[in-house]
C-alpha cells in the first residue's frame, strides 16, 4: 500500500512537468493577473501573454472596457482571431513560409496557404508564458512574462528567449515592452501586440464611426496574398491616406479585396527621435481618445474584417469591424527583403519594442 501511495505521488509530481523539445520541464499554470492605477485596470493572462481587457473611463467618468475578448482563460486557447495576444516570434506574414539566412535556407510551417502568419500553426500566442514578476498595484504596476522558444520551433533556427512587460504608469497610460534575446543562433523577430480596440466600449458596435489619425505617408505594396512586393507606395490620393484625422468607415468600401484595412504602414517620425507617434483614434460618443507611440518603424493597421459571430465578454457576439488593431512592429516579410529594416537578431544584438498606449477623455 504505501508503495502505491509513493507511486501516485510520483505521477501527480510528473503530471505538473512536460516535454519540450526532449526535456522533462515544469509546466507553467495559466492564470489572470490584474493591474489598477487610480482610473485604469487591465487584465491579462499568461497564455499567448494576451491581454484579456483594458477598462478606462468616458468623457462622463463611467467605466468600460476597450478590448474585444472573451470572458474566461479558457476561451483564449482556443481562440483564432488572436485576441489581444502576443505574436511571434515573427508578426505577419513570411512569403512562401521560407528564407535564407546566412547562406541556410529555412522551410517554416505554413499556416496561412503557402504563407507563415504570426509565427506559425502553434506562435508565441499559443504556448504558455511564464510569470517573472507581478506587482498588482503600486507607482508602477507590473506583470512580466517569459518564453523560451526552442531551436527549430515552427522552423524557426536558434533558442530564443522572449520577454513582456505591462505596465501602467501615469494617468491613463499603458507601457508593452517586448525584449527578446538569440541564445545561440542569428533568426528573425517581430512580436507585436494583436488587440482588437473599441475605444467606444468592447460591446459598443463596430468602429467605423470612430476617426482615425496615421502617421505615415506611406505603405508597403502587397500582392493579392498580402504579402510585401519589397516598394513603397504614397498613401495620398488612396483609401489608405490617414495623415489627417477621417472617419475610418469613410472610404473602406473601395477596399472590397480585403474586405477592409489590413495594411502595413511606413511610420514618419521625426529624424534623431527614436520614439514616434504612430496613431491617435477618436471616437466621439465616448469622448475617448487613444495614441499609440513606438519605437517600431511600420504599423500594420487591421480593422477585424473577417470577424464574424464570435461569442465575446458578456455573451456579447462580434462581427466584422467591431474592433481596430494597431500593431506597430516591423514590416512584414522583412527577411525576404534585404532593403527593410532588419530582423535579424544575434546574441550581441537584442531586440526591444516599446509600445506606449495613453488614454484620455474629455467632450469635443
Amino acid at each position: 500500500m504505501k508503495k502505491i501511495f509513493v507511486l501516485l505521488l510520483c505521477l501527480l509530481h510528473l503530471a505538473s512537468f512536460g516535454f519540450v523539445n526532449g526535456s522533462l520541464v515544469e509546466k507553467e499554470k495559466i492564470g489572470i493577473f490584474e493591474l489598477k492605477k487610480g482610473d485604469i485596470s487591465l487584465k491579462v493572462t499568461n497564455w499567448g501573454a494576451s491581454i484579456m481587457s483594458l477598462v478606462i473611463p468616458d468623457k462622463n467618468g463611467k467605466l468600460g472596457d476597450v478590448v474585444l475578448g472573451y470572458d474566461s482563460v479558457k476561451e483564449y486557447t482556443n481562440d483564432s482571431t488572436y485576441f489581444g495576444a502576443t505574436v511571434g516570434r515573427v508578426a505577419n506574414r513570411i512569403g512562401g513560409a521560407q528564407f535564407t539566412l546566412n547562406r541556410h535556407h529555412y522551410k517554416l510551417v505554413a499556416n496561412e496557404g503557402n504563407n507563415t502568419l504570426h509565427g506559425g500553426s502553434r506562435g508565441f500566442s499559443d504556448v504558455i508564458w511564464k510569470v517573472k514578476r507581478y506587482q498588482r498595484e503600486g507607482p508602477s504596476p507590473t506583470v512580466t512574462f517569459t518564453y523560451h522558444s526552442f531551436d527549430g520551433e515552427e522552423g524557426f533556427p536558434g533558442d530564443l528567449l522572449a520577454t513582456v512587460s505591462y505596465i501602467l504608469t501615469g494617468k491613463n497610460q499603458l507601457v508593452i515592452i517586448m525584449k527578446a534575446k538569440a541564445l545561440n543562433k542569428p533568426t528573425p523577430v517581430n512580436l507585436a501586440n494583436h488587440a482588437y480596440w473599441n475605444i467606444g466600449n468592447q460591446n459598443s458596435g463596430n468602429i467605423l464611426n470612430e476617426v482615425i489619425q496615421i502617421f505615415g505617408s506611406k505603405i508597403t505594396i502587397v500582392d493579392n496574398k498580402l504579402i510585401p512586393t519589397g516598394t513603397f507606395a504614397s498613401v495620398k490620393g488612396t483609401p489608405y491616406d490617414f495623415l489627417k484625422p477621417q472617419i475610418i468607415g469613410t472610404r473602406i468600401n473601395q477596399l472590397a479585396k480585403t474586405k477592409g484595412y489590413d495594411i502595413n504602414y511606413v511610420l514618419d517620425g521625426e529624424k534623431g527621435k527614436n520614439i514616434k507617434l504612430a496613431a491617435k483614434v477618436f471616437d466621439k460618443k465616448s469622448g475617448r481618445t487613444l495614441e499609440l507611440y513606438t519605437n517600431a518603424p511600420g504599423l500594420q493597421f487591421y480593422t477585424g474584417n473577417y470577424i464574424m459571430d464570435v461569442k465575446g465578454k458578456n455573451g456579447h457576439v462580434y462581427q466584422a469591424h467591431a474592433g481596430l488593431c494597431l500593431e506597430s512592429q516591423a514590416f512584414p516579410d522583412s527577411v525576404n527583403h534585404p532593403d527593410f529594416p532588419s530582423t535579424i537578431v544575434t546574441p550581441e544584438k537584442p531586440y526591444k519594442h516599446y509600445m506606449l498606449f495613453k488614454f484620455s477623455a474629455k467632450s469635443h
